[in-house]
């Protein structure tokens, strides 16, 4: 199955995205990484006001496969999560680069974006394998 991410995201290896507005970043995870857990049955996020590192697990998600560790994309502090997602895992399954999105993270450095892959990059990799 080949997959297709938004042009303007960028990705983390763990498979976490970032998609930033000019003022705050939305973070969740890509379909390949939604595919891959399978029927996703618990979300776990951190407080609006927690502090995100770049690289430090923020939660979990849970599927009937397997428990898997969110890896933030940069370093912030969280503005808003999705409490959509955490009534409905299915939200992360149906759309998960639209309304399946996890937090909404003020970056207090904007520039982080850079190391992670385009997608593009993150699409030929992911698609190789």
């Amino acid at each position: 199955m080949a997959f297709e991410f938004p042009a303007s995201y960028r990705f983390a290896d763990s498979h976490e995205y970032a998609h930033f507005d000019g003022e705050l970043m939305k973070v969740g995870i890509s379909a390949f990484a939604v595919d891959q857990l399978g029927d996703i049955v618990f979300v776990d996020l951190p407080q609006v006001g927690s502090t995100l590192d770049r690289g430090s697990s923020f939660g979990s998600v849970e599927s009937v496969k397997a428990v898997e560790e969110m890896y933030a994309p940069v370093d912030g502090e969280v503005v808003q999560r999705n409490e959509a997602v955490l009534v409905s895992p299915e939200e992360l399954q149906n759309d998960p680069h639209g309304e399946g999105w996890l937090l909404l993270v003020r970056p207090s450095n904007p520039t982080q974006l850079e190391n992670l892959l385009d997608s593009s990059t993150y699409s030929a990799r992911i698609n190789a394998n």
